[in-house]
Protein backbone atom coordinates (compact mmCIF):
# COMPACT_ATOMS: atom_id res chain seq x y z
CA UNK A 1 0.00 0.00 0.00
CA UNK A 2 2.80 2.48 0.85
CA UNK A 3 4.60 1.64 -2.38
CA UNK A 4 1.49 2.58 -4.36
CA UNK A 5 1.17 5.96 -2.58
CA UNK A 6 4.85 6.75 -3.10
CA UNK A 7 4.63 5.91 -6.78
CA UNK A 8 1.69 8.29 -7.12
CA UNK A 9 3.56 11.09 -5.40
CA UNK A 10 6.67 10.53 -7.47
CA UNK A 11 4.91 11.39 -10.74
CA UNK A 12 3.05 14.33 -9.16
CA UNK A 13 5.36 17.23 -10.18
CA UNK A 14 4.61 20.81 -11.22
CA UNK A 15 2.94 23.91 -9.83
CA UNK A 16 -0.52 24.26 -8.41
CA UNK A 17 -2.96 26.79 -9.79
CA UNK A 18 -2.60 28.89 -6.62
CA UNK A 19 1.18 29.05 -6.99
CA UNK A 20 0.87 30.17 -10.61
CA UNK A 21 -1.70 32.81 -9.66
CA UNK A 22 0.61 34.19 -6.95
CA UNK A 23 3.48 34.48 -9.45
CA UNK A 24 1.24 36.23 -11.99
CA UNK A 25 0.01 38.62 -9.27
CA UNK A 26 3.58 39.50 -8.25
CA UNK A 27 4.53 40.19 -11.88
CA UNK A 28 1.43 42.38 -12.31
CA UNK A 29 2.34 44.45 -9.24
CA UNK A 30 5.90 44.93 -10.49
CA UNK A 31 4.64 46.03 -13.91
CA UNK A 32 2.15 48.44 -12.31
CA UNK A 33 5.03 50.06 -10.45
CA UNK A 34 7.49 50.10 -13.39
CA UNK A 35 5.31 51.48 -16.21
CA UNK A 36 4.65 54.97 -14.73
CA UNK A 37 8.35 55.33 -13.94
CA UNK A 38 9.28 54.32 -17.48
CA UNK A 39 6.82 56.80 -19.00
CA UNK A 40 8.18 59.59 -16.80
CA UNK A 41 11.74 58.80 -17.85
CA UNK A 42 10.67 58.68 -21.48
CA UNK A 43 9.03 62.11 -21.30
CA UNK A 44 12.09 63.58 -19.62
CA UNK A 45 14.35 62.10 -22.31
CA UNK A 46 12.16 63.55 -25.07
CA UNK A 47 12.33 66.99 -23.44
CA UNK A 48 16.13 66.81 -23.11
CA UNK A 49 16.44 65.78 -26.74
CA UNK A 50 14.48 68.84 -27.90
CA UNK A 51 16.53 71.12 -25.64
CA UNK A 52 19.73 69.62 -27.03
CA UNK A 53 18.54 70.22 -30.60
CA UNK A 54 17.94 73.90 -29.85
CA UNK A 55 21.29 74.36 -28.12
CA UNK A 56 23.13 72.78 -31.06
CA UNK A 57 21.43 75.14 -33.50
CA UNK A 58 22.15 78.07 -31.16
CA UNK A 59 25.86 77.24 -31.23
CA UNK A 60 25.72 77.18 -35.03
CA UNK A 61 23.89 80.53 -35.03
CA UNK A 62 26.58 82.03 -32.81
CA UNK A 63 29.33 80.66 -35.05
CA UNK A 64 27.56 82.11 -38.09
CA UNK A 65 27.18 85.46 -36.30
CA UNK A 66 30.91 85.53 -35.51
CA UNK A 67 31.72 85.02 -39.20
CA UNK A 68 29.08 87.35 -40.67
CA UNK A 69 27.96 89.80 -37.98
CA UNK A 70 24.30 88.72 -38.26
CA UNK A 71 22.19 85.66 -37.45
CA UNK A 72 20.62 83.61 -40.24
CA UNK A 73 17.35 81.87 -41.04
CA UNK A 74 18.86 79.81 -43.83
CA UNK A 75 19.05 76.11 -43.01
CA UNK A 76 22.11 75.61 -45.24
CA UNK A 77 24.03 78.21 -43.22
CA UNK A 78 23.26 76.31 -40.00
CA UNK A 79 23.98 72.84 -41.40
CA UNK A 80 27.36 74.12 -42.62
CA UNK A 81 28.32 74.35 -38.93
CA UNK A 82 26.13 71.50 -37.60
CA UNK A 83 25.44 68.86 -40.29
CA UNK A 84 23.01 66.94 -38.05
CA UNK A 85 20.79 69.94 -37.32
CA UNK A 86 17.16 69.52 -38.33
CA UNK A 87 15.76 72.89 -39.33
CA UNK A 88 12.06 73.17 -40.10
CA UNK A 89 9.43 75.90 -40.04
CA UNK A 90 7.28 73.61 -37.88
CA UNK A 91 8.77 73.33 -34.37
CA UNK A 92 7.22 69.87 -33.92
CA UNK A 93 9.43 68.38 -36.63
CA UNK A 94 12.66 70.33 -36.16
CA UNK A 95 14.08 73.56 -34.80
CA UNK A 96 12.19 76.58 -36.10
CA UNK A 97 14.32 79.68 -36.75
CA UNK A 98 12.89 83.17 -36.75
CA UNK A 99 14.84 86.42 -37.04
CA UNK A 100 13.55 89.57 -35.43
CA UNK A 101 11.85 91.84 -37.97
CA UNK A 102 13.78 94.90 -36.77
CA UNK A 103 17.30 93.52 -36.50
CA UNK A 104 19.10 90.38 -37.60
CA UNK A 105 21.07 90.58 -34.34
CA UNK A 106 18.19 88.79 -32.58
CA UNK A 107 17.11 85.24 -33.34
CA UNK A 108 14.44 82.97 -31.86
CA UNK A 109 14.69 79.18 -31.85
CA UNK A 110 11.74 76.94 -31.02
CA UNK A 111 11.43 73.15 -30.74
CA UNK A 112 8.48 71.07 -29.57
CA UNK A 113 9.45 67.76 -27.97
CA UNK A 114 7.71 64.46 -28.69
CA UNK A 115 6.28 64.80 -25.18
CA UNK A 116 4.34 67.89 -26.31
CA UNK A 117 6.39 70.42 -24.33
CA UNK A 118 7.69 73.44 -26.25
CA UNK A 119 11.12 74.93 -25.60
CA UNK A 120 12.49 78.16 -27.03
CA UNK A 121 15.57 80.36 -26.93
CA UNK A 122 15.59 84.09 -27.55
CA UNK A 123 19.13 85.16 -28.43
CA UNK A 124 20.41 88.68 -28.87
CA UNK A 125 24.00 89.55 -29.74
CA UNK A 126 23.84 92.39 -27.17
CA UNK A 127 21.39 91.14 -24.49
CA UNK A 128 22.42 87.46 -24.29
CA UNK A 129 20.53 84.19 -24.25
CA UNK A 130 17.08 83.75 -22.69
CA UNK A 131 15.26 80.42 -22.23
CA UNK A 132 11.52 79.84 -22.12
CA UNK A 133 8.62 77.62 -23.07
CA UNK A 134 6.50 79.57 -25.56
CA UNK A 135 6.43 79.16 -29.34
CA UNK A 136 8.51 81.92 -30.96
CA UNK A 137 8.46 80.40 -34.45
CA UNK A 138 6.01 82.96 -35.87
CA UNK A 139 7.12 86.25 -34.33
CA UNK A 140 10.49 86.92 -32.76
CA UNK A 141 10.03 89.83 -30.30
CA UNK A 142 12.37 92.82 -29.94
CA UNK A 143 13.00 91.99 -26.27
CA UNK A 144 13.15 88.74 -24.36
CA UNK A 145 9.65 87.53 -23.43
CA UNK A 146 8.70 88.28 -19.82
CA UNK A 147 8.54 84.69 -18.64
CA UNK A 148 11.98 83.87 -20.04
CA UNK A 149 15.06 83.55 -17.87
CA UNK A 150 18.79 83.38 -18.40
CA UNK A 151 20.66 80.26 -17.40
CA UNK A 152 18.44 77.50 -18.79
CA UNK A 153 15.00 75.95 -18.61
Amino acid sequence: MMKTIRRGLKGDEGFTLIELMVVVMIIAVLIAIAIPSFLGFRKSAQDRSAQSDIRNVLLSEKAYWLDNGDYTETAADITAFEPNAVINANPASGVALQLNATTSDTVCLTRTAASGNTFAIWESSTLGTWYGATDLSVTCPDAAPGAYAQGGW
